[in-house]
């Protein structure tokens, strides 16, 4: 049975209790939000070329900038191409900054035991919207293919800022020399797939870019692999999640 969290958006300023309820986690993947990496490797658009529409790439389906819950729809409402891994699917993330502030914010409240202080921070994430879906993880059986998505948090309305596809044509399945044979002709067949359906790349021989700029929608091809990603989305995410665990710290009252 598919498992969620009703999450509702944070609102500047409302004060909600500190208060730990009896919601069970244990059976939902957690993980604390990673740091964002910026130093990205710059970007040029070749000369006889220009930039494309990357941000209306899509990899099976899933496009930059969807909804978490127009992805879940897509994948486990209806039956597609691509099903939920059997263990942990979605995972949920709190941002970094946001953790901080609420271990603050419990321990004020007396609550010091690990285990009952890891799970006031999840009840006050989850109840103050800052819980958010941030992985899901998708396979194809009978292929070995996997579908990897990756999403903003609640403060930029949790969409889609990173798709990655993964399959099996760069694995070599033995050392004779039929094996490299195969091997080479599964990667030729991929890669003309990848430019029936994408067009030929426009920076170097392997991206396909928006513009010189490494912040707008940038997609990269493997051997095997395809990753399209929007740091642009991912940077605005980080720093109003930054921004907004700075003004709702909530301090003691001091006087002086």
């Amino acid at each position: 049975m598919k498992k969620y969290f009703s999450i509702f958006l944070l609102v500047t300023g409302c004060i909600v209790p500190v208060y730990a309820d009896d919601f069970d986690f244990s059976e939902f993947a957690i993980t604390d939000g990673t740091d964002a990496d910026f130093m990205l490797d710059e970007i040029s658009i070749n000369s006889d070329a220009s930039g494309v529409g990357v941000g209306g790439f899509d990899i099976a389906g899933v496009m930059l900038g969807m909804g978490f819950e127009d992805v879940e729809m897509l994948f486990y409402e209806t039956k597609g191409l691509y099903a939920p891994r059997k263990k942990d699917s979605i995972v949920y993330s709190i941002h970094k900054d946001w953790k901080y502030n609420l271990d603050y914010e419990c321990r004020q409240d007396g609550i010091i035991i690990p285990e009952k202080l890891e799970h006031c921070i999840r009840t006050l994430a989850k109840n103050r919207g800052l819980l958010y879906a941030s992985e899901m993880h998708l396979v194809r059986e009978n292929t070995g293919e996997t579908l990897d998505v990756y999403f903003t948090s609640n403060a930029t309305d949790n969409v889609v800022w990173r798709v990655v596809y993964n399959n099996d044509v760069n694995e070599l399945e033995g050392e004779s020399e039929k094996f490299e044979n195969q091997r080479e002709k599964k990667i030729l067949a991929f890669w003309q797939s990848v430019l029936d359906k994408y067009g030929a790349p426009n920076s170097g021989t392997d991206k396909w870019a928006s513009s010189d700029n490494a912040y707008d929608p940038v997609m990269t091809a493997y051997y095997g692999a395809l990753d399209l990603v929007d740091n642009g989305r991912r940077a605005t995410d980080e720093s109003a999640n930054i921004q907004r665990a700075r003004e709702n710290f909530k301090t003691k009252s001091y006087a002086f």
